[in-house]
């Protein structure tokens, strides 16, 4: 299967901005529609629209597999592979709730979309983390040797491009030389491939998807985010302020759900977690492989029960007024996020 064209880094993230315009305009005229579904007491919605991954188990579906929802029923709109894409589908209103790289969810928000986030989902630890590998062949050894490379990942703007410049920022690269390196989008499912027909000379790879392409050999680590930065929270799940205000019980039920997920897979043996999520997919009947399963190791959560902290958002909002992508002081940790429905713990 021929790999996926990689896509130029100035095109994207052209797009990528005009998504965020969009976004913000859409909420702000009053479109978004995640406001309705199913009612349950008071009015409040108790059927909750998301997106998934394919041949995953999200934090949400565990939780509801588990009984930690309450009377709360997800209901299955697509998948996504892009966590900006899933915010904008939140902040629309085409889904109830997203997940994203914090520093996307800040740059949502200086959009002007009314979004906050309530718990993170994912994050960086030993077991879990997103590396820059190469070929076992590359004269790649370090930052100034990516002057002129091409780097795949994701998406544009988001974690695995935020590491990638305090990489190059830490090894003395400066902002002259660093806008030398192209990023492109690759979808993850073909980023191994593609690194390896030599389309691209650094790939991120992380989860399932590393682990897979390092069993299979002919690459090395140039660096990781936790490297970098050690154990760390990196995403959160955001809602509507507009849904929170009018949905409080419903989103107290799931992000306490949530957060009792985590500690369950924290907790729980690694294969007694695995083959619940191998039952869930099967379940869920989307025709999926759940091979790379046998990958798993953790969401990699820093936080109990994804207690979200400032810092896990100074960082990026440093990050990105560095970039001039928003201006210093625009925003504060406190604008982005509440822990005020998160139960876990509280007693």
């Amino acid at each position: 299967m021929p790999a996926a064209p990689v896509t130029p880094a100035t095109r994207t993230r052209r797009q990528f901005l005009t998504l965020l315009g969009i976004s913000a305009a859409a909420v702000s005229c009053g479109t978004a529609t995640a406001s309705g579904g199913s009612a349950g007491p008071a009015g409040q919605v108790t059927t909750l629209k998301y997106q998934g991954s394919v041949g995953a188990v999200t934090l949400p579906e565990l939780a509801a597999d588990l009984g930690y929802l309450g009377g709360l029923t997800l209901e299955w709109v697509g998948n996504t592979i892009s966590g900006p894409q899933d915010i904008q589908s939140a902040a629309t209103g085409q889904i109830h709730f997203g997940g994203a790289f914090n520093g996307a969810i800040i740059k949502l928000a200086a959009g002007k979309a009314p979004i906050q986030a309530v718990i993170s989902y994912y994050g960086v630890d030993k077991d879990v983390f997103s590396g820059y590998y190469v070929l076992e062949d590359s004269p790649i050894r370090s930052a100034r040797d990516l002057l002129g490379k091409k780097v795949g990942m994701n998406t544009l703007g988001a974690h695995s491009q935020a590491i990638l410049d305090i990489y190059l920022g830490r090894n003395g690269v400066s902002k002259a030389d660093a806008a030398k390196v192209e990023a492109l989008v690759v979808p993850p499912v073909n980023t191994e491939q593609t690194l390896r027909q030599r389309q691209i000379d650094v790939g991120v790879l992380g989860g399932v998807l590393r682990d897979k392409a390092l069993a299979a050999g002919g690459i090395r680590p140039l660096f990781s985010d936790f490297d970098l930065l050690g154990t760390f929270s990196a995403g959160s799940y955001v809602m509507t302020k507009r849904f929170v205000k009018e949905n409080p019980d419903t989103v107290r039920t799931f992000t306490t759900g949530v957060a009792k997920a985590i500690e369950w897979s924290r907790t729980t043996p690694r294969e007694e977690v695995v083959a619940r999520m191998e039952s869930i997919i099967r379940k869920r009947g989307r025709n999926e492989d759940t091979a790379t399963l046998k990958y798993w190791r953790s969401y990699g959560v820093a936080e109990p029960g994804g207690r979200i902290q400032d810092k896990e958002f100074q960082l990026w909002l440093d990050w990105l007024a560095e970039r001039g992508e928003i201006k210093a002081g625009q925003l504060k940790p406190s604008d982005l996020y509440t822990n005020e429905f998160n139960g876990y713990g509280k007693g």
